[in-house]
């Protein structure tokens, strides 16, 4: 893989899925800043270049010696969005069912002596809450039109034409909303320091703090294959299907 300051962070991250890990130890926002180059993204983090594009190159050399991961940018878009439902859709609920109970019991014990506990659990209800629409509105509005666009495409049949007018409505709509669960994430790694548990934290503090930083890190790559693949190529698909 090519590292250079002037490819963006999206593009990086879709060569080599191991940059993604690299990114999210950094703190570099792959997903809804995917449009910053690198250099724009180190010097954002306060981060030198060289020690990053080192990173980066070490986790394509380690990604090249596994197994190939799968290249969404050339499966068909029916794979991708029945991967996006079946990994990230399915995770994001099973933990919004999860950490809800959690929170609750942490902040039952230690939410006097740890307030940012409770403005923790006000930022995570308030993101599953948006969450839990937004996946509502991708599985029964966006998700189901790219799926019978691209069958018409391959059927090489006319597309029938969107209630919304053009993709480009309901993507615009659905990035504003990942631009909004990427702030809340922010809000929520600095309310909690980061996700390192303080000394007096018990088990269930413990395992909070970490069940709360795969969340993100899952939300992360969610948001990154919809906003840097998906939507991307949805529009191309769209758009070459009525210029003909």
């Amino acid at each position: 893989m090519s590292v250079t300051t002037e490819k963006t962070v999206g593009e990086l991250a879709l060569e080599n899925p191991g940059a993604t890990r690299v990114f999210e130890k950094l703190g570099i926002d792959y997903c809804c800043g995917g449009g910053q180059t690198l250099g724009q993204a180190c010097q954002a983090a306060h981060l030198p270049i060289n020690q990053v594009a080192d990173s980066l190159a070490a986790a394509s050399q380690s990604a090249s010696a596994t197994a190939p991961a799968r290249n969404w940018q050339a499966e068909p878009l029916s794979e991708l969005l029945a991967h996006i439902r079946s990994t990230h859709h399915v995770y994001t609920r099973e933990e919004i069912a999860r950490l809800g109970p959690l929170f609750d019991k942490v902040c039952s014990v230690h939410g006097k002596n740890h307030p940012e506990l409770l403005r923790l659990r006000e930022v995570f209800s308030g993101l599953a809450e948006e969450l839990t629409t937004h996946l509502m509105k991708e599985e029964m509005v966006l998700f189901p039109y790219i799926l019978r666009m691209e069958e018409a495409v391959v059927a090489k049949e006319p597309v029938l034409p969107p209630p919304f007018g053009t993709v480009r409505n309901p993507v615009a709509m659905m990035r504003n909303e990942h631009d909004g669960a990427g702030s809340a994430l922010r809000n929520m790694r600095e309310v909690a320091n980061g996700y390192a548990a303080p000394p007096d934290a018990c088990v269930s503090f413990q395992t909070l703090y970490q069940a709360l930083a795969a969340f993100e890190a899952d939300l992360h790559q969610h948001i990154h294959l919809e906003n840097n693949v998906l939507f991307p190529r949805a529009i191309e698909m769209e758009q070459a299907h009525s210029d003909r």
